[in-house]
């Protein structure tokens, strides 16, 4: 049953620091996961960098063409110093972090050929397998394994961007932190390229699968966000969420690459957004209705269980995230409202009111002590709310016992 939002009455807080330099509507935003900096990318293709400290920018370049813009951005502790940029032109590329700021030229460009509305994701993992406390997102903010398996099992033949094809073994292996998630040229599919040799390694669905009678995505429509993760029970192997234009969700596992494990449909409209919690066992999803869901990932099963769902006054969620202790999510809204919501009960916590048009994004802090949010209307802003607690002696003790 559907819960109605009821915000307590407290006034709406203020942005503690309002980042304005964008001279066009701000698509995305996302932190470093250890240095003080946030990074946001425009319609217009200028890609800022930061500092959360000061407030000032850092560094600024023109990533992608003006018609293009930069429509999402990602950076990970596995990327170490090193951010990725998504535009509508159908490339995406890898920006070095000087000392200076970033690089003028992009390390790589992958030219995926795909022109549409998802959002790029990197591979997250759950927390305790990289050892951070509060182990995002968010949005694309994602922290990935030191090695993960995205071998197909059965060995596939797939097309690379050169028109060649190659050939996977069984078992094979990569890095994680150079595999990305991201609708295909098909746009109804889901591509998983390698940033080092710029090359796609996997495509979901498999099209040469044998038991593939119906194709399973088609019928859907348009691929609008995906969430590539490693769950524990995985085995190494890399699974991924990704919405549709008709309001459902599906749940791909790369060694069964012929169909999804499960598929369900949260939203009477199209689902635009969707986060996995920092353990990988449930998330948030939002869409053009007038809800959100929350549910649970039984890993057992390969199923979704329907946690709650919260009415909103206001349709359209552009983005969620989910902060990395797992106690509060955010989402962003065409109402130009952030809302903020405990992760656990769904029950609202805040609606902020900063912004004046669209807000295209929202991501937390690897530290939880910052929120960021962004909009059409050229601005980005830092928020603190609900700042985790401080680890007492007690607990600090007994970390290092466990140790």
């Amino acid at each position: 049953m559907a819960n109605q939002e009821k915000p307590r009455r407290r006034p709406s807080p203020d942005p503690v620091a309002v980042l304005r330099g964008h001279r066009a509507a701000v698509n995305d935003t996302c932190f470093h996961p250890t240095l003080p900096l946030l990074f946001s990318g425009a319609a217009d293709g200028e890609l800022r960098v930061w500092d959360t400290a000061s407030h000032r920018t850092v560094s600024s370049i023109w990533a992608h063409g003006g018609a293009a813009g930069v429509y999402s951005i990602a950076a990970g502790a596995g990327l170490g110093n090193m951010i990725v940029s998504q535009g509508r032109d159908g490339l995406c590329k890898g920006w070095v972090i000087e000392e200076a700021g970033l690089s003028r030229r992009p390390i790589f460009t992958i030219s995926t050929s795909t022109y549409h509305f998802c959002k790029l994701s990197l591979v997250k993992v759950p927390c305790s397998a990289h050892g951070i406390q509060s182990g995002s997102s968010g949005s694309n903010s994602d922290t990935e394994p030191h090695r993960v398996l995205t071998g197909e099992n059965a060995g596939s033949r797939d097309v690379n961007p050169a028109g060649g094809t190659q050939e996977y073994e069984q078992g094979s292996s990569s890095d994680g932190q150079n595999i990305l998630a991201i609708a295909g040229q098909e746009s109804s599919e889901i591509e998983l390229w390698d940033i080092k040799s710029s090359r796609k390694v996997m495509c979901l669905p498999q099209r040469c699968s044998a038991n593939m009678t119906v194709h399973p995505t088609k019928q859907r429509g348009l691929c609008m966000a995906v969430q590539a993760f490693i769950p524990c029970e995985s085995g190494g192997y890399i699974n991924v969420l990704s919405s549709y234009e008709d309001g459902s969700t599906l749940w791909w596992d790369v060694r069964k690459p012929g169909s999804p494990l499960s598929s369900v449909k949260y939203h009477s409209e199209s689902a635009l957004s969707i986060a996995i919690d920092g353990l990988c066992t449930g998330g948030i999803s939002g869409g053009a209705d007038s809800k959100i869901a929350l549910f649970s990932l039984d890993h057992q099963k390969g199923t979704f269980s329907l946690r709650n769902e919260v009415e909103i006054e206001r349709p359209g969620i552009a983005s969620i995230a989910i902060r990395p202790d797992n106690k509060i999510t955010a989402t962003a809204g065409w109402d130009h409202r952030i809302r903020v919501y405990n992760y656990t009960k769904g029950n609202a916590l805040a609606v902020l009111k900063y912004h004046s048009a669209t807000c295209n994004a929202v991501a937390f802090s690897h530290d939880c002590k910052l929120m960021a949010s962004c909009s059409a209307d050229t601005t980005v802003a830092l928020w603190e709310l609900y700042p985790p607690k401080t680890p007492s002696k007690v607990d600090i003790a007994t970390e290092e016992v466990e140790k």
